[in-house]
């Protein structure tokens, strides 16, 4: 990445090449494709932050309640795009993250957005309270990339 300044307070970051079939029918990536590329990043910033273990689908684990995404520039094949994740607010029973997408080649910001993700008890079918050990977990994740 030439401007590393860009994403240096995102604690997860992914490089993930754009696919040839990214695209639409008008040349640039699919509006669609973002969205995936923050569920990669996102997943990353989950089990690089110790809470992989929650990703099981019983219990207590994530689930996204609401994805936005803002589109700032055309992306295009052949290219390569960093995304990010961090912490933007850690709420009773969910969690804000925010994803940047950074364009290598046009070295800039092609997208951002922010997902919602709410702590949901599988077994009972309803949000839960955020336990002490995973804000902590999260807290202290997000610090890590503040401190560098």
């Amino acid at each position: 990445m030439d401007d590393s300044r860009v994403l240096a307070d995102y604690p997860s970051v992914v490089t993930l090449p754009v696919q040839w079939g990214d695209q639409d029918a008008f040349g640039h990536v699919n509006n669609t494709v973002p969205l995936r590329w923050f569920e990669t990043s996102r997943i990353a910033y989950l089990e690089q932050s110790g809470l992989g273990y929650m990703m099981s689908g019983a219990g207590l684990g994530p689930i996204v309640a609401s994805i936005t995404c803002n589109y700032r520039r055309q992306i295009v094949y052949p290219e390569t795009v960093y995304v990010g994740t961090k912490l933007d607010t850690l709420r009773r029973s969910s969690m804000i993250l925010a994803h940047a997408v950074y364009s290598r080649s046009e070295n800039a910001l092609a997208a951002d957005g922010q997902t919602v993700v709410v702590f949901f008890d599988y077994d009972a079918n309803r949000p839960r309270r955020v336990p002490d050990e995973v804000r902590e977990k999260i807290e202290a994740f997000d610090k890590q990339a503040e401190s560098l």
